[in-house]
């Protein structure tokens, strides 16, 4: 069978003949450029570079007072005015008013102890007083009468003696009787625990029923009733050394810190420097006063005393935002810091203000809490990862 060779045709449409490149290797093509190019854009930016290690410290906060702080001390606020309040006599606890944190004035009923004896002697010495001054009564209108009647001879001069006598009688009669009175009141009033100063319950020792003794002489008897303590007299005690006392002076300034209330500093000054060493630690102690008052004071908390070159100023009472001056980068008439997010180093651009001490103020661009790259080199740039070796 013959075969037709004129219709067999050659495409020259073809990319192999036309000399045309296919469309895919040019898309293979662009897409390899664009990723040298991005590949050449991350390693300039330093997000490939290798991993740059780095000191990185915590942006910390400063009281403008620990740049002229002589000397630092630690110990715990007392109450100079403290008392446990006990009963004159003993008896049996019938009523208590108080708790602890309650707030009590001079004067004030704290506690009551059962005396129904005294109270019973009290009427009793009060109708006693009462009937001498009947008698007193009868005495002298008989003894006026009997000056009357002596002078108008009707009566014998020893009479009117004998009025006289009784009169006199009845009214020292009267001068006991009110005597007896005042005993039995204060008998009474014995068992009547009063406040000897405004102040506040810190601890409650006894409870209604028990047995309350001025000497606690039995074994389940109570020789305190409550404790209590006036938070107007709160004060510092701290233990200086021996070596370092001769920078403390009455009156010098000084801040207090407590622990429990780490946010507020507060104003102090020396009170008195206790003439005596401790000689197991070498020490004296010194009690700092607090110049203002704040009722979240609480005795026994322990406290941090820093004492003072001078008084801090209105401006000086506030905490500052800080860093080290090796921490800042300057770029042209630009400030700034590398923050640490995600182990990357980020620009922070920063406004300064004065040095304190080894630090720098930052008013803006910095908050306390944050990380920072503590000495940033050449190598250091925005975005370039880091390994941190934080402190």
């Amino acid at each position: 069978m013959a075969t037709d060779l004129s219709k067999l045709k050659i495409d020259k449409s073809s990319p192999a003949l036309s000399g045309k490149k296919p469309a895919g290797k040019k898309r293979i093509f662009l897409i390899a450029g664009a990723a040298a190019l991005l590949v050449a854009v991350l390693l300039f930016s330093g997000v490939l570079s290798p991993a740059v290690k780095t000191e990185v410290v915590t942006v910390t906060q400063l009281y403008p007072t620990q740049t002229f702080t002589s000397l630092n001390a630690s110990g715990y606020v007392v109450a100079q005015r403290k008392a446990a309040v006990a009963a004159k006599i003993t008896g049996r606890l019938v009523e208590l008013k108080v708790e602890e944190g309650s707030r009590i004035k001079k004067g004030e009923i704290i506690a009551r102890l059962e005396a129904d004896d005294a109270i019973a002697s009290q009427s009793q010495a009060s109708a006693n007083v009462e009937q001498a001054q009947a008698e007193l009564a009868d005495a002298m209108l008989n003894y006026r009468r009997a000056q009357e009647l002596v002078k108008k001879e009707y009566i014998a001069r020893s009479d009117a003696d004998a009025a006289e006598a009784r009169y006199k009688k009845a009214v020292a009669n009267v001068a006991a009787a009110k005597a007896g009175l005042q005993s039995a009141r204060v008998s009474v009033d014995y068992s009547l625990l009063r406040a000897p100063f405004d102040a506040v319950v810190l601890t409650k020792n006894a409870d209604i029923g028990d047995i309350v003794s001025p000497l606690s002489a039995a074994t389940s008897a109570k020789a305190a009733v409550v404790t209590i303590a006036d938070m107007g007299s709160l004060q510092v005690e701290v233990d200086v050394s021996e070596s370092n006392i001769g920078k403390v002076k009455i009156g010098q300034p000084c801040e207090i810190l407590l622990d429990a209330l780490p946010e507020k500093r507060f104003r102090g000054a020396v009170h008195m420097i206790v003439p005596t060493a401790d000689r197991t630690k070498a020490s004296v102690m010194v009690k700092v006063r607090f110049v203002e008052t704040d009722s979240r004071v609480l005795p026994e908390m322990s406290a941090k005393v820093a004492f003072l070159q001078r008084e801090a100023t209105s401006d000086e009472a506030s905490a500052r935002t800080v860093v080290k001056p090796a921490s800042i980068v300057t770029r042209g008439d630009r400030k700034l810091v590398y923050l640490v997010r995600d182990n990357r180093a980020v620009e922070a651009v920063v406004t300064l203000g004065p040095q304190l001490g080894d630090y720098v103020e930052v008013v803006s661009g910095l908050k306390a809490g944050e990380k920072i790259v503590a000495k940033p080199t050449d190598s250091i740039r925005n975005g370039v990862r880091i390994a941190t070796d934080e402190k």
